[in-house]
């Protein structure tokens, strides 16, 4: 039998109550990426040296940090680039994977950067090898699987001027 619930007039038991039901729920894990572009309209990827592959700029969001904070946390540490999304184009849940449970991930748009931004930029730490701009075509072909849908999605979105949610890379119905 199911305990009863505590009056929420008892701000002390009630919080308690909330407080393991909020214990047994499931955590996700949060990426946060941004889509951003040069003048000519090339869009910024990044080669990371601790997984293979090309990617968008961005990572993972600490704990209770905002998705938004932590694309703009992580384009300053890594790129030492100052940068407020301008808005949401995808929302993507990840699939459990290999030993990595299930992952909600972002794509925020990033806007343009100036061209002496974009002229100057490069990794400014050492979980970057490379940082650079390509072509839509030339982006796509060196992302791989699930970032190449994101990736894709993330460029749809910003044409329509509305979001997307996908599902482990695919736009859900």
């Amino acid at each position: 039998m199911r305990p009863t619930a505590p009056n929420p007039a008892d701000p002390e038991a009630w919080n308690a109550y909330l407080a393991e039901g909020n214990a047994k729920q499931a955590r996700k894990r949060v990426a946060a990426d941004v889509l951003l572009c040069d003048p000519a309209g090339r869009v910024l990827l990044v080669n990371p040296t601790y997984k293979p592959g090309w990617d968008l700029p961005g990572g993972m969001a600490e704990a209770n940090e905002p998705p938004e904070d932590a694309v703009g946390r992580e384009l300053t540490e890594e790129l030492g680039l100052t940068v407020k999304p301008r808005g949401l184009l995808v929302v993507d849940w990840v699939a459990p994977h290999g030993p990595w449970d299930d992952q909600i991930a972002f794509v925020f748009d990033g806007g343009i950067l100036t061209q002496e931004h974009a002229d100057g930029l490069q990794p400014t730490d050492d979980e970057l090898s490379e940082a650079a701009f390509f072509t839509l075509q030339e982006a796509g072909s060196r992302l791989g699987g699930r970032i190449r849908r994101r990736f894709e999605a993330a460029v749809r979105a910003l044409d329509m001027g509305r979001p997307l949610y996908l599902r482990d890379g695919t736009p859900a119905a």
